[in-house]
């Protein structure tokens, strides 16, 4: 594993570090905004007082940290591949280069020492998972990795209830930032209610710092945090276009892996873009968020 000079040097003196995944530069936007948005979430962490450390594999080597050369390949090399946590051994020993996903992403940087990661949306339960036993592996890794995931809940294509009972099954805490009620990832709200809120990123740390001295199981903490409603993706338009778009991949065979590419490219297209521009506006206001929570966790 590389560490970057910079992200070594604000571990060392324990100063805020928030991780980035690559999955959305890679295989989440278009070319060439991808890079732009890359560098502008980077710079969203500085101005939140924090290092960016968003991750990748490169050459079989996991890189904690990517510096400008390295950034501008992953949003411009063909091929790149999508590693989740599951792929990463086999990656390394091929040599392989790929953008890591939420499990990726999670896991190299908690085993790198960060304790805080900003993401757009979790993956989850499938629906339909009755008959395909399909679930992201974001949950189960979740499971067993201290780390902070700074969210707006999971992908709205999915079945959001059944994935909060997992995650209570699972162990994995979930706070809502500001919410009582679970946000929809392209909508401030899903209809699903949420345990626990804290109003203030030191409300986030303190759950951490309260977490550690339990001991126990190693797990992750969830903040959902919503979209501000000015910028969700209209309600109506949304859910017209995600049954329309079931619909779509039932009649296309689409299943498995290929389900949630699929549906997040049909709300794409048949929204005009404007899923797009909510979910940007999403991970936009997670990246803002993770930077204050690594700073009140980086003051202890």
């Amino acid at each position: 594993m590389e560490i970057s000079e910079e992200v070594r040097d604000a571990l060392g003196r324990g100063g805020p570090v928030v991780a980035l995944e690559s999955t959305i530069i890679a295989h989440g936007l278009p070319r060439p905004r991808n890079l732009a948005v890359a560098r502008e979430l980077e710079e969203l962490v500085r101005a939140g007082g924090a290092v960016p450390a968003t991750i990748a594999v490169l050459d079989g080597v996991p890189r904690i940290g990517l510096g400008k050369a390295e950034l501008e390949r992953v949003a411009s090399e063909d091929g790149l591949r999508k590693l989740g946590h599951r792929d990463l051994a086999p990656a390394l020993a091929a040599g392989a280069s790929g953008a890591t996903t939420v499990s990726g992403t999670a896991f190299l940087a908690a085993r790198a020492g960060i304790r805080v990661f900003a993401t757009g949306g979790l993956g989850g339960v499938h629906r339909g998972w009755a008959s395909t036993m399909d679930e992201s592996a974001d949950l189960g890794l979740l499971a067993r990795t201290r780390i902070t995931v700074v969210c707006a809940g999971v992908k709205s294509i999915l079945d959001v209830p059944a994935t909060l009972e997992r995650l209570e099954t699972l162990g994995v805490g979930v706070l809502g930032h500001r919410t009582a009620e679970f946000p929809g990832f392209y909508l401030t709200r899903s209809g699903q209610p949420v345990d626990w809120t804290v109003d203030s990123p030191a409300g986030v740390a303190a759950a951490m710092r309260a977490q550690d001295a339990l001991g126990g199981l190693d797990s992750a903490l969830v903040v959902a945090n919503p979209v501000a409603e000015r910028e969700q993706l209209d309600p109506a338009l949304h859910d017209r276009v995600l049954a329309a778009g079931l619909a779509a991949a039932e009649q296309a065979g689409v299943s498995g892996q290929a389900i949630t590419p699929y549906l997040l490219a049909y709300l794409t297209e048949h929204t005009a873009g404007a899923s797009l521009e909510a979910n940007l506006a999403a991970v936009r206001g997670n990246v803002r968020l993770a930077a204050e929570i690594a700073g009140e966790w980086a003051r202890g």
